[in-house]
């Protein structure tokens, strides 16, 4: 059986944390060709290089990171251990590590991850943005909890994954004021030839509002694409174009880009996504977001009458 030499994990995650032998090695209060060798054997144990040399920095490559991501813990339950022996309370927060696409709105994401964050215990909430992809690549040797996007999973990759709706939203246009006012009479008729920023290709809002636009026969002057939604906001801000949001977030970007509506697209709603490996999870804080949390970022209440969930914005998928 292979076993950790639990010495020479403790001399990689020093290096690692310190990015570097000498102060790593003073830290240990050991010779600098001390602690390289040891890691050198410990790479060879574990059959993997886990350092890129930049500069005179040692940055953990991929094997690195997923190594150190356990060491972590491991040591995090060692203090732990220690506290509890001091009869200290433990100080180490549920880690929620969760993957955002770029084209989920901040805002939103805030939203949806809210519920996490109102757990009893604490939560130490680590956000990695990057290509649905690529997320749902790491999610997949769990090195992300969830991942939100706007995509079902089975859409993005060939994982086994589940996919949890967790809002939903009417799609509204938006412009400076200057550029809302002048649209806003005969929309949508009024956007033949408007300046617009649009979401990249590649993603279902896109085809979406493509697909609206030529049912309209509508053509309009693509002067930008973005990935990130925030961006999209913020080029719409300056004045570059009309750019499509979520309507429920219509205050939040009223306030923020100090945009105006210009109006609601008709039949097209953007629905955001949880992605996970598991259908229950058993992380409390992704439960929180699967469960409770898609009603709260809903915006849904009970009626009083029927006790049934009445819609005030984002509304649950098939609600």
């Amino acid at each position: 059986m292979q076993w950790v030499n639990y010495h020479h994990l403790l001399y990689f995650w020093l290096v690692a944390r310190q990015g570097g032998l000498a102060a790593a090695a003073a830290e240990l209060r050991l010779a600098p060709s001390t602690v390289s060798k040891q890691i050198h054997q410990f790479e060879q144990s574990l059959g993997h290089a886990l350092f890129a040399k930049t500069g005179r920095r040692l940055i953990v490559n991929d094997r690195g990171a997923v190594v150190f991501r356990y060491a972590d813990e491991i040591f995090s339950l060692g203090r732990d251990m220690l506290d509890a022996l001091q009869d200290r309370p433990p100080g180490r927060p549920l880690r929620l590590r969760v993957g955002i696409a770029p084209v989920v709105p901040k805002l939103t994401a805030a939203h949806v991850l809210a519920p996490a964050l109102r757990l009893p215990d604490p939560v130490l909430l680590v956000c990695v943005e990057g290509r649905p992809e690529r997320l749902l690549a790491d999610l997949a040797v769990r090195d992300l909890d969830v991942v939100l996007t706007d995509a079902p999973a089975g859409e993005l990759a060939g994982i086994r994954a589940f996919t949890h709706p967790v809002g939903e939203s009417p799609i509204a246009i938006f412009g400076r004021p200057d550029l809302a006012g002048r649209y806003r009479r005969r929309f949508p008729a009024s956007l033949e030839g408007a300046p617009f920023l649009l979401p990249t290709a590649n993603t279902a809002l896109r085809r979406s509002l493509d697909q609206w636009l030529e049912t309209l026969n509508i053509r309009v002057n693509v002067v930008g694409e973005c990935a990130d939604s925030a961006l999209l906001n913020v080029f719409g801000a300056q004045g570059v174009g009309l750019f499509p949001a979520a309507a429920v977030m219509r205050r939040e970007i009223e306030s923020h880009y100090h945009a105006r509506i210009v109006g609601m697209v008709a039949d097209v709603r953007e629905t955001f996504y949880a992605v996970t490996l598991d259908r229950r999870s058993r992380n409390p804080a992704v439960a929180a977001i699967c469960d409770g949390g898609r009603d709260r970022v809903s915006g849904t209440r009970e009626s009083p009458r029927r006790g049934r969930p009445a819609a005030t914005g984002l509304t649950r998928r098939g609600a």
